[in-house]
């Protein structure tokens, strides 16, 4: 703060910003009762007064509210991904209120809504977002950065998640290197991330000469309850896969339930791949082999990005695209069919 800065009391904003006193105090404080064109007002006097760093919705770390919107609060990942966007806000202060998002969304009205709640940046993670829902968020005031959006992100928002293709070319590595050559792959719902999956999926096969039997690819949206049917079906057909990749770790459970009610073991009749690394994972039974996706780092990353954002200033990159890890756990093995003896797959 300059010697001006300092000369000027609270009061004397107020009077220049046209406010009283107490207004000053709800802006400072982040209050939801203070119209947008009062709080744009104060903010503005305040900046040119150097008593908030530069930027068009800057206020002290302590004083910033950001708006953490999931498309549904129904998966163990969007904790961690809340973990690390409230860890990282803490440790400048700022504060995450958390939602969901509304469905049917009118960008304007809900971006105006926000900002009639104090918020100075909003991350949406998981959502399907239009292309002109994405252009309206765009054009908004608002600063934004989508986390795994469903949909392909407009160029121009900011982005961050993790390597979805790598994950899955990955995962299939590891199960051609134990022998298996029939793999079957469970998809989740049409997304980026699931067409990345399952096009690493066939770039692992395509690196052994193996083609995509399109009797082995089903889909379970992601979710247990849709894909047991669906593993059931292809795990009965008259030449079985001996392993299975599955889009995320609910298809996984979902694909050892399958083979339990057909009586095959997992890993010894079946090995089972998923992904994700959530909870579920390590106390599974087997615990289950599948790829990581750092999603505390995720959410601390989009933070650090909407700061920079909410500074009035511009993200290095577009996209930030973390590196996902393989986890072998007890859930794959070697096929039946490699035994002393026995020639090895092609």
């Amino acid at each position: 703060m300059n010697a001006r800065s300092k000369r000027m009391t609270l009061q004397q904003v107020a009077e220049r910003a046209g406010v009283s006193a107490p207004t000053i105090s709800k802006v400072l404080n982040g209050r939801p009762d203070v119209s947008p064109e009062t709080r744009e007002r104060v903010l503005k006097v305040l900046r040119e007064e150097q008593y908030l760093p530069r930027g068009a919705s800057s206020l002290p770390m302590a004083h910033i509210h950001i708006e953490l919107v999931f498309d549904a609060l129904v998966t163990p990942n969007n904790l961690e991904i809340t973990r690390g966007i409230v860890e990282a806000a803490s440790e400048q202060g700022a504060h995450v209120a958390i939602s969901t998002l509304p469905a049917d969304l009118d960008v304007r009205p809900w971006i105006n809504e926000l900002e009639r709640l104090g918020r100075a940046g909003l991350v949406i993670v998981t959502a399907r977002l239009s292309a002109d829902q994405q252009q309206q968020l765009q054009r908004a005031s608002l600063p934004l950065v989508l986390i795994d959006p469903l949909s392909a992100p407009d160029p121009s928002l900011a982005s961050v998640g993790a390597g979805n293709w790598q994950g899955g070319l990955t995962a299939v590595q590891h199960l051609l290197e134990l022998g298996h050559r029939r793999i079957a792959m469970l998809r989740g719902r049409e997304s980026v991330a699931d067409r990345a999956r399952y096009h690493g999926y066939v770039a692992a096969l395509a690196g052994h000469g193996i083609n995509v039997d399109e009797s082995l690819i089903g889909s379970g949206d992601f979710r247990f309850e849709p894909t047991v049917p669906v593993a059931l079906e292809i795990l009965q057909r008259p030449d079985p896969p001996t392993a299975v990749f599955a889009a995320n770790d609910a298809e996984a459970l979902a694909v050892i339930e399958a083979a339990r009610r057909l009586g095959k073991r997992v890993p010894e009749d079946l090995s089972v791949v998923g992904f994700d690394d959530n909870l579920i994972a390590s106390v599974s039974s087997p615990r289950l082999t599948t790829v990581r996706q750092p999603f505390v780092q995720m959410g601390a990353v989009a933070y650090r990005v909407l700061t920079e954002l909410m500074a009035g200033g511009e993200s290095d990159v577009a996209r930030v695209e973390l590196a996902t890890t393989l986890v072998v756990r007890e859930s794959t093995t070697a096929p039946r069919q490699l035994v002393p003896g026995r020639p090895s797959p092609p």
